[in-house]
């Protein structure tokens, strides 16, 4: 189906009250390649959560230092390991949707952490409070070294798709889709660079209206770095997929969209988080 067709938004169906539904199985997806410093402590956050029902599917572009090693070392804490070449990122966080197998679906990268054994639980019972294809949180850019540390917070707040045209989106690491919306409207762009993400959840939650709940809470630690943002030309090439995103959904790009994306991060910088 072509991607300027006209889409229909995504409704689940009706869920039912809170004491009388089991615990959704939720799939964690890890796309890891060369992270033998990190991987280990992403293995761990998913290992440690408290949810009952919980898929960790890692996928593995063919690691080159001890990633492998280190993944194997694991597989007790692991449902499912693919190991195999990929075209990128976001080939792999493709390969892992369509090799989950639970009724929702994110991401945790192999830099990044939960920030408490309860975020999955968290996600689980936003979920269930109400009819939601997808939901989101907040996150905290941790140092490098010293994950400790928090640098920056990005405090999303309540979902309104208007804010999109004023440069805001969610936290993408944050972010847990019901599979049956991927199956519907589509994974990952490969041919979008590093807007894959941004430009998915354009079409997700702007083109096509999907329902969208916030969790207040920290949610993910990640550590400091991305690649859209690591030089200036970088950051101009991010601001040109940006705007492709927009066209390639059929929408006008936001006037002084590369301006009001950048601005609207600069609070992440002063705001304290709070405690989940």
């Amino acid at each position: 189906m072509s991607l300027n067709s006209k889409l229909k938004p995504v409704r689940p169906p009706k869920v039912r009250p809170h004491n009388e539904i089991e615990a959704l199985k939720i799939s964690v997806i890890t796309a890891v390649y060369n992270r033998e410093k990190t991987v280990g402590d992403a293995i761990e956050s998913v290992a440690n959560q408290n949810h009952t029902d919980l898929e960790y599917v890692v996928v593995d572009g063919m690691s080159t230092d001890n990633t492998a090693d280190i993944i194997q070392a694991n597989q007790k804490s692991i449902s499912r390991s693919i190991r195999e070449k990929d075209d990128g990122i976001y080939d792999a966080l493709n390969k892992g949707i369509a090799a989950a197998t639970g009724d929702v679906v994110g991401f945790l990268h192999a830099d990044d952490m939960f920030s408490s054994d309860i975020a999955i639980k968290l996600i689980n019972d936003k979920f269930e409070s109400g009819d939601f294809d997808a939901v989101y949180g907040d996150l905290v850019y941790v140092d490098e070294h010293d994950t400790s540390k928090v640098t920056r917070y990005w405090r999303s707040g309540h979902f309104n798709r208007r804010r999109f045209y004023f440069g805001w989106m969610p936290p993408h690491p944050t972010v847990y889709v019901r599979k049956s919306v991927y199956q519907k409207l589509g994974n990952y762009r490969t041919d979008v660079g590093t807007a894959a993400d941004y430009e998915c959840l354009l079409r997700l939650m702007v083109r096509n209206e999907i329902n969208v709940g916030y969790v207040p809470h920290v949610l993910v630690k990640m550590r400091a770095g991305g690649a859209s943002n690591a030089s200036i030309a970088n950051r101009l090439n991010a601001n040109s997929a940006d705007r492709r995103a927009w066209l390639e959904n059929g929408m006008k790009p936001p006037l002084g969209l590369r301006f009001t994306k950048p601005l609207s991060k600069l609070k992440q910088f002063v705001t304290k988080p709070r405690q989940t």
